[in-house]
């Protein structure tokens, strides 16, 4: 990971998509539309979705991706546990890179966590 702070993190993050959706309105748009699309409430409820993305970020080995997800995991109401478990799948398939990755998604939501007043574990 290149910074300590997963919300650090995230925040850098945003602030270089700025420049994106200044110069490509229209893709940023449908990327956004694309999100709330997939991750609205269908035969899986959204804290559930949003847990497939946590894992899919573990196996894409994307920091930023682990951070924005974890927090949002955080705002859902999910718990540790809910997240451990669903590491422990995407370790399973993706091995030990995937579970390097699996304790960088760990140490982002329970940092969520502290700052939303949640104890994490």
């Amino acid at each position: 990971m290149a910074t300590e702070s997963f919300k650090q993190l995230t925040q850098d993050v945003s602030a270089g998509l700025a420049g994106l959706r200044s110069s490509t309105p229209e893709v940023m748009k449908a990327f956004s539309e694309l999100g709330r699309s997939a991750l609205a409430p269908g035969a899986l409820d959204a804290k559930t979705k949003e847990l497939i993305a946590p894992a899919l970020s573990v196996a894409v080995r994307c920091d930023p991706c682990i951070g924005f997800h974890t927090r949002t995991l955080v705002r859902l109401g999910a718990t540790r546990q809910e997240l451990d478990e669903t590491l422990a799948v995407a370790t399973y398939m993706g091995g030990g890179p995937s579970l390097m990755y699996a304790a960088s998604a760990t140490a982002a939501f329970d940092e969520f966590a502290r700052e939303a007043g949640v104890k994490p574990a």
